[in-house]
């Protein structure tokens, strides 16, 4: 549970952000997402480095190279724990000129959040906000996994509740209500089709954390939880962007965050291909007819009883799961 003190530091760096001129809240939170990212970033070449230390052999994927960048500056200046340090106009060029261009190029690697790094703009105006800023975030602790999801919770919290398209945030209490009464096991295949910042996802992974403990201990299982069983879709590019660290920050190494127009005959291949679906789809915006699926058509697609008229599990979800 999130304390009142952190909350009056994430309050003062959303006000620092406020008053710096970044008035729209996702970017605020988009801004905050990349230097959490950047922070996380640092500490997993960290650990990287411990190991190798502990073992004698080299680093295993580092994550800052060798060497200097296409710019001359030395890698090791990108990391957190470097450039935390410097003067706020020399943190500025760093973080400006030298860490983004840095983190698009991380598109390479195959993770998730490296993919969805390859748009990344840092719009602080200022380097005066992002040493203040950067001084704020590094007081925050981090170490404690629930710790991180329930303060990134805290500032998606603060977008406003309505958005474009049909886009809005479920409020958290539905959505643990809604995973509660699915109640996903450790061998489900999860799929959000309209994810948005994916909290049908996260909450889907504390549920599968809290209720089966000992799924871990089995590779196989550990290993399907943190890259096969979470798959979320949308098709806002800074939404992707959000819900992707927001499982990070929850502990789950590599869900499937991915672009897409869930409704597109393109995708239409991929029925019956989860077991579970957990969605808030929206309910407003417009459609391309001559794409959609034709599954989701009214006229082609057979009702069964008490089925709504257009729904994303209809199409998605397998048997087993419409049984549910």
């Amino acid at each position: 549970m999130i304390t009142g003190e952190l909350k009056s530091r994430i309050d003062r760096i959303w006000d620092a952000f406020w008053s710096g001129g970044i008035s729209n809240p996702l970017e605020v939170i988009e801004q905050i997402t990349y230097l959490l990212f950047i922070r996380r970033l640092d500490e997993l070449h960290e650990l990287a480095e411990n190991k190798a230390t502990r073992t004698g052999r080299p680093i295993e994927r580092p994550i800052y190279p060798d060497g200097t960048d296409p710019l001359g500056r030395s890698y090791k200046d990108l990391r957190w724990s470097r450039f935390k340090n410097a003067e706020p106009g020399e943190m500025f060029e760093i973080v400006g000129q030298h860490v983004f261009p840095f983190l698009r190029t991380l598109g390479g690697d195959s993770s998730t959040y490296s993919t969805h790094m390859k748009d990344a703009r840092f719009t602080v105006p200022n380097a005066a906000l992002l040493s203040r800023v950067v001084d704020m975030l590094d007081d925050v602790s981090m170490d404690d996994r629930d710790t991180k999801g329930d303060l990134y919770e805290y500032m998606l919290g603060k977008i406003a509740s309505a958005g474009h398209n049909g886009q809005f945030r479920t409020p958290r209490h539905i959505i643990r209500l809604m995973v509660e009464m699915i109640g996903p096991g450790p061998d489900d295949t999860i799929c959000d089709p309209a994810c948005g910042t994916a909290g049908f996802l996260m909450e889907a992974s504390e549920y599968v954390r809290r209720e089966h403990p000992h799924a871990f201990h089995d590779p196989k299982r550990n290993h399907h939880f943190h890259h096969d069983m979470f798959h979320g879709f949308d098709f806002d590019s800074t939404m992707l962007r959000v819900g992707s660290m927001n499982m990070l920050l929850h502990g789950v190494e590599h869900p499937v965050i991915e672009y897409r127009d869930s409704l597109a005959q393109s995708v239409s291949d991929e029925a019956e291909k989860y077991s579970v679906i957990l969605a808030n789809p929206p309910f407003a915006g417009s459609l391309d007819y001559e794409s959609t699926a034709r599954d989701c058509s009214r006229s082609s697609r057979p009702r069964r009883p008490n089925c709504c008229s257009w729904c994303f599990s209809c199409v998605y979800s397998s048997p087993a799961a419409k049984q549910r």
